[in-house]
């Protein structure tokens, strides 16, 4: 049986290449790509793949809150994390999400089939340029916290957030996500009041700042 994998990065030319090395391995099939945080959602509903590899930093919905939708709808996928990002934020809020493993992208080529077969016997594989610093963090867990999270934000939340910092419209997003106009509204002013913030300028800074929104 072959493994059926998603691949899933706004950049064509990481997909391309991550594709040609997995179609070199026999027993794993890439059966989708997907641009957007939303579409890989959408394929995995469709396609119910055992692995989806995901870039964090997506349009129009990040990879993280992708992954908590992917595994709230199938729970037995593995999905591995693509980030340039070290930071143990990110890492945490992948494996929160429900990830299996976080895979650095500089190293993505080298370390992919590995990452596979490790998340495919239930075990985590992390990058191992990270997991000092994440075995650090969690032995650690005591730091205050200076800023408002975004963890205390809800996942409808945190899609208004990040289409607002895409520049989408309030009637954009109403759209997108299949709820009236004033719902909208309503979150972005939930969104405000929950981060202390004024202006659609604060919450775009954040939301950049959080990595919930991809820095062209």
């Amino acid at each position: 049986m072959s493994i059926r994998l998603i691949l899933a990065d706004d950049h064509k030319i990481m997909r391309e290449g991550l594709r040609a090395l997995l179609e070199r391995q026999a027993d794993i099939e890439v059966v989708a790509e997907a641009e957007t945080g939303r579409g890989v959602v959408d394929l995995c509903g469709q396609l119910k793949p055992d692995v989806v590899v995901i870039d964090i930093s997506m349009p129009d919905l990040n990879g993280i809150d992708a992954t908590r939708l992917i595994m709230k709808g199938l729970p037995g996928v593995k999905v591995i994390a693509l980030s340039m990002h070290s930071d143990k934020k990110y890492v945490k809020e992948m494996l929160s999400a429900g990830a299996s493993g976080y895979l650095l992208k500089d190293a993505a080529f080298e370390e992919l089939g590995t990452a596979i077969a490790t998340v495919l016997k239930n075990k985590t594989y992390l990058s191992p340029q990270i997991t000092d610093t994440v075995v650090k963090d969690y032995v650690n867990d005591r730091a205050p916290q200076d800023s408002p999270s975004s963890q205390h934000l809800s996942s409808r939340e945190r899609e208004v957030l990040q289409l607002i910092a895409e520049g989408k419209t309030t009637r954009d997003i109403a759209a997108k996500l299949y709820v009236s106009v004033k719902t909208v509204e309503t979150h972005r002013k939930q969104v405000m009041d929950k981060l202390g913030m004024n202006s659609v300028a604060e919450l775009t800074k954040y939301a950049i700042r959080e990595g919930l929104t991809p820095v062209e």
